[in-house]
Formats: C-alpha cells, structure tokens, sequence
C-alpha cells in the first residue's frame, strides 16, 4: 500500500502531456516550443496564400499592404496554444534565431501595432479566429527556408488574448513552382541592424540594383544612423549607397578582407 502511494504521488507531480489535435504533427523545420499544444491543424495539397510584408489594413473594404508574397502550393498549418508563462513574442524570437542559424532568410518581422490589424491576420490571412487578440500583444515572421526548401515559406504569428491564452501560428508553403527573387521589407533589415548592432549579409558581392536601392532605403529610415561597411566590395557598396543619397559622413569603409557584406552600427 505504501509503495503504491508513493508511485502515485510521483506520477501525480508531473505535468499532463499535451493533447494534440488527432492527426496533427509538427513541422520539420520548427522545433516544437515546451509543453505546447496543438489545437489546429490544416493540411492541403495545393492552396495559394498571400504573406505580408506589411502591416496589414482595411481601405475602403479591401485587404490592403504595400508588399506581399503570393504563392500556391502544399500547404502545412497548425496552431499552438503555448503554456500560460510563455509570452508569444519570446517563443517567436527563440524560433527566428534557430531558423536563420540554420541558414533561412527572414523576410518580415513586426510586432505590435506595426503589424497592424490582428482581427485581419487571424480571419483574412490565417483564417483561424483563436488568433485574433490586441493588437500590442502580436507579432509576425515570414521566412524564405535554405536550400534545397528555398521554395518554402515558413509564416509564424503569434498572439495572447484578452482572456491571456496565448497561441503560437505555423504555417509552411511549399510552392508547386520556383520562387522568385523576394527582398526583405527595409524596416524588417533596420529592426535587425539595430537589435544587433550589426547586419551580416554573406551572400552579397559586387552591388547589384536590387538590393544597393534595399539597403539604401533601410539607411534613409533612420537618419541618424551611421554604419561601417566591411567586406571585399566594401568600397564599391559605399559608393552605390552614396549615390541613391545616403550622406557620405553616415558611412565608413572597415575592414576590406572576407566575402560578404557586413554593416556595423557606429556610436
């Protein structure tokens, strides 16, 4: 009878496994978070969704942003509702560094009020009304994964509602055919830049126009914002940045040596 006692108190103490949604599972590239649980799940083979890169908002009854991915493909969504303790913007910051430690580009990142309206993010783009919520309380990641799923999208937005349960959203698009060349939002490369105080950019050589105009843009964000350029082509970035008019005194030519750019913030 005591032996039985003391094997019930031991199982008693440890936490309930989650209950997952029957026939659901996790997504090959996102670790599931700790003791979260999956409420929904929604797998097709061929659905097109559109991503923003934008706060999102309504004018005029239409879905408005100003940038946006639009692809078809095999489509993997589900939902977790994340342990109470655990604030979604935490657990959606903890997935952005392992993803693009495993070589995936990010190519939006909001939170709060710049996402813009969370009513339109759970019914118009992820169609779950579990992740409508206050606006202040959410936030958004898109991501482009590393070959070979470079024609994979990884979308995660998280929430905490008004009742404070908090809720975790991943969704992987596999595009049916190859993607395009797709550009970070400039706000998305400054958040970044500043979260760091550095921005590495491995795969870019001499300056192309594309994405000379992107980093001149997230430099004309913020004014005040002095950097060093680092890398091989360091000189001729500095000149392409100068002419789409970032002030000379605003930009420094470091270290000449690696492949690669490389900004770093200055005091």
């Amino acid at each position: 009878m005591r032996r039985y006692l003391v094997l019930c108190l031991s199982l008693c103490s440890i936490p309930a496994l989650a209950a997952d949604v029957p026939g659901s599972q996790d997504l090959e590239a996102l670790p599931r978070y700790p003791r979260a649980e999956i409420v929904d799940y929604h797998e097709a083979v061929n659905e097109e969704r559109r991503y923003p890169l934008d706060g999102v908002r309504r004018i005029s009854g239409q879905l408005r942003m100003s940038r946006e991915v639009l692809a078809e493909g095999r489509v993997r969504a589900l939902t977790y509702r994340l342990p109470d303790e655990h604030a979604p913007r935490d657990v959606l910051e903890q997935a952005r560094a392992q993803l693009e430690q495993a070589g995936a580009q990010l190519l939006f990142w909001c939170e709060g009020r710049d996402c813009g309206s969370s009513s339109l993010f759970a019914n118009a783009i992820f169609g779950n009304a579990k992740l409508y919520g206050p606006e202040e309380r959410q936030s958004y990641l898109l991501l482009r994964l590393a070959e070979p799923q470079q024609d994979s999208l990884l979308a995660l937005y998280g929430i905490t509602r008004g009742n404070r349960r908090s809720y975790l959203h991943a969704e992987q698009l596999d595009a049916a055919t190859p993607l395009p060349l797709i550009l970070p939002a400039p706000a998305t490369l400054l958040r970044l830049l500043r979260q760091s105080e550095q921005l590495a950019l491995p795969k870019l050589g001499e300056p192309d126009e594309p994405w000379a105009e992107l980093l001149a843009n997230t430099l004309l964000l913020d004014r005040t914002l002095r950097v060093s350029l680092n890398g091989s082509t360091a000189a001729a970035w500095r000149t392409a940045l100068e002419q789409r008019g970032v002030r000379s005194s605003r930009l420094e030519t470091g270290e000449t040596e690696g492949s690669g750019l490389l900004l770093r913030m200055l005091r």
